[in-house]
């Protein structure tokens, strides 16, 4: 297949992430879609998250010499010395297969397929040596610090032995994020056998039988690390012994010291933790916010983003993620200062709609939604985006 055919591999009825939203909550439990869906509390921190995308003005130039009807524009973008089909990645997110059967292996290969960065998340339901298969190598890792420095050590050991060039290091875990519809549905990996899961699962039956198939998800990457029995742990519980160690500079300094590759810190919203995220020979950041699932009162990542990025560009890599929904909203963030954009939920809701089809269809969408915006407004490639936009 050709690159320009497999770029049209989107369904012309879910064009939108509200459509693939809505079409998701059809397919999976609610107890699946609760997870997905909310953030922290109240969620008043998600709805933030998109007030601020929704103020995004762009500037376009319409009397330009060079403009013709439906110019081409280059969407390519270099990072970490590998030049991306577009600037958009994959942001890990945990609990993938419980959301849909097999959707790390979907969206890694469909990432690896348009050749943009799929994130692996340390708690998500595949394995990183599965993941650096499918994605041949091309795959990044995200790393919760674990309880035990040996657990983490060995973690990088394992990247190091599958090739993986970039380690993603979360910092904005101190604690789990106090969300309500999981404790009402007492989630739990595997996902616990009450009546009422049961019945939102028998009512589902595209899913049920679907993870029946490919059984049920489980925590891989740290399995090797688990006591007998503590799968079966409440979701918090697991969190917060298995990932939530201690992080301060000296435990991220020791990681930097242990790896090689390219170390990425996500979850930047201050100037004090940017400084020390350089300090520590990072090579680039994520301002992220966790998709407002950690702080409910917390401010979108793009605020301190437009803040800081012109005193800060030169020294690291400035990327971003969190309530980014869009191609429109790609091309804001980085009219505004990102280099690169993640995004999570998008993806899942395209997985989950589309199966198999979804990590295809959600990176053909973007890229065209991205294309669209760049064409209006008269920018033939990312660069000529930088200023086209304001917050008002």
């Amino acid at each position: 297949m050709s690159k320009s055919a497999m770029d049209l591999r989107f369904n012309r009825l879910y064009a939108s992430s509200k459509q693939l939203k809505q079409k998701t909550k059809q397919r999976i439990p609610k107890f699946a879609y609760d997870y997905l869906i909310e953030g922290c509390m109240d969620d008043i921190g998600l709805q933030r998250n998109r007030q601020v995308m929704h103020s995004l003005h762009f500037e376009p130039a319409y009397i330009t010499p060079s403009r013709t009807p439906h110019q081409t524009v280059n969407t390519q973008v270099s990072l970490f010395g590998h030049t991306y089909s577009a600037p958009l990645g994959i942001a890990p997110i945990g609990l993938q297969g419980l959301m849909w059967p097999n959707a790390p292996i979907i969206l890694a290969k469909a990432a690896f397929e348009h050749n943009i960065p799929y994130i692996l998340s340390t708690v998500s339901s595949e394995s990183l040596e599965r993941i650096a298969e499918v994605s041949q190598g091309h795959a990044w890792y995200q790393l919760y610090n674990p309880t035990e420095p040996s657990i983490r050590d060995d973690i990088i050991n394992r990247l190091k032995v599958m090739q993986y060039k970039t380690l993603v290091i979360t910092i904005d875990v101190p604690t789990f994020g106090f969300r309500p519809r999981d404790f009402h549905n007492g989630l739990a990996m595997p996902p616990k056998l009450t009546l009422k899961n049961i019945y939102q699962a028998a009512i589902k039956p595209t899913w049920s039988i679907s993870t029946l198939k490919q059984g049920i998800p489980q925590f891989k990457n740290l399995t090797p690390y688990m006591a007998a029995g503590s799968q079966k742990q409440e979701l918090t519980e697991l969190m917060n012994t298995a990932t939530m160690g201690g992080l301060d500079f000296d435990s991220l300094k020791a990681i930097r010291d242990n790896w090689p590759g390219n170390l990425i810190i996500k979850g930047i919203m201050s100037e004090h933790d940017l400084q020390q995220a350089i300090k520590l020979g990072s090579d680039g950041v994520i301002f992220s916010n966790h998709g407002a699932r950690q702080l409910d009162f917390g401010e979108s990542p793009l605020l301190p983003l437009i803040q800081l990025q012109k005193r800060y560009q030169d020294k690291t890599t400035i990327m971003m993620d969190s309530g980014l929904r869009s191609g429109s909203d790609i091309a804001g963030c980085l009219a505004l200062g990102a280099q690169f954009t993640f995004l999570g939920r998008l993806f899942m809701y395209s997985v989950c709609a589309l199966g198999n089809e979804g990590g295809q269809h959600a990176i053909a969408m973007l890229k065209a939604q991205l294309t669209q915006v760049m064409q209006q407004v008269g920018a033939n490639n990312i660069d000529e985006l930088t200023g086209r936009a304001y917050l008002g």
